[in-house]
């Protein structure tokens, strides 16, 4: 696998308008999983949903056709696609032919999945669609209501407290004011996160202080999801547990990860204010 620094992300890139799968550019989850413990079987399972909302590409005819893609990424699959490697291959469809939205489809199941090592879903919106799709916010109680201090801007998990000698209790908590890094360009990542769980109750502030440390943080959304994830497994131990981000738009896409230990269903994919 390729190093990150290969990657065309922060790099002056020529743009190809014809079709060229080569352009996606894989990258390990393993390295990323390593740093924070993980190795083997992994303790949660999900998804990655990628929106790219700036897909286009000519009908036989000619005639620019346009559609919002959507793909679901299994979390065991063993890589990611950078972004910007993606946004160059959505853009290389831009003057290429294509005989049906069908065969499309087809091509960027196929190509995705070959980079990802795993089957990903895809599902394709026409602006017939465009009216029906979904605009909410994160349900559940909103932590940023609380008014406090925080000095501290790079993941701590000794924040985390919960109430581990009490009974347990199930709550759905979220913030707007997650936010870190791109590790290649540094340019910021602005996010909304929500936390599921069932187990001893977690301290509000304390969960909240973390969340506002990976202000200057750096890494790929996919492994801040799961750095949260695991801290809050280890410090809190809730039985069950799902976090879920929605990250802003950035290039025509925005990356949404959801990761969990028990049977919840995926989540519905709308889209927030700030996306």
């Amino acid at each position: 696998m390729n190093p990150e620094a290969h990657s065309p992300l922060g790099k002056a890139t020529a743009y190809s308008e014809q079709y060229d799968p080569s352009l996606l550019f894989p990258i390990a989850r393993s390295h990323a999983r390593e740093a924070i413990g993980l190795g083997g079987q992994l303790p949660f399972f999900g998804t990655d949903i990628w929106n790219a909302y700036e897909l286009s590409w000519l009908n036989p005819h000619g005639k620019p056709q346009i559609a919002i893609a959507t793909f679901y990424v299994p979390a065991e699959s063993p890589n990611i696609v950078e972004s910007k490697s993606f946004k160059l291959y959505l853009g290389s469809f831009t003057q290429t032919r294509i005989e049906s939205i069908d065969a499309l489809r087809d091509m960027l199941k196929r190509d995705v999945s070959a980079a990802c090592g795993a089957s990903v879903s895809v599902r394709l919106a026409t602006p017939a669609e465009f009216a029906t799709l979904e605009l909410e916010e994160l349900d559940g109680l909103s932590l940023d209501r609380l008014d406090l201090e925080a000095d501290v801007y790079h993941p701590d998990p000794s924040l985390l407290k919960a109430a581990l000698d009490e009974a347990p209790v199930e709550e759905t908590l979220f913030s707007n004011l997650l936010k870190s890094n791109c590790p290649v360009t540094g340019q910021p990542d602005w996010g909304s996160v929500q936390i599921h769980y069932v187990g001893p109750q977690i301290d509000h502030a304390g969960l909240l202080r973390y969340i506002i440390s990976y202000r200057s943080h750096t890494g790929f959304h996919e492994q801040c999801v799961e750095r949260i994830f695991i801290d809050i497994l280890r410090e809190c131990r809730p039985v069950k547990l799902a976090v879920y981000a929605r990250y802003t738009r950035r290039g025509g896409l925005d990356i949404n990860p959801f990761r969990t230990n028990t049977n919840l269903p995926m989540p519905d994919n709308a889209r927030t204010a700030r996306q």
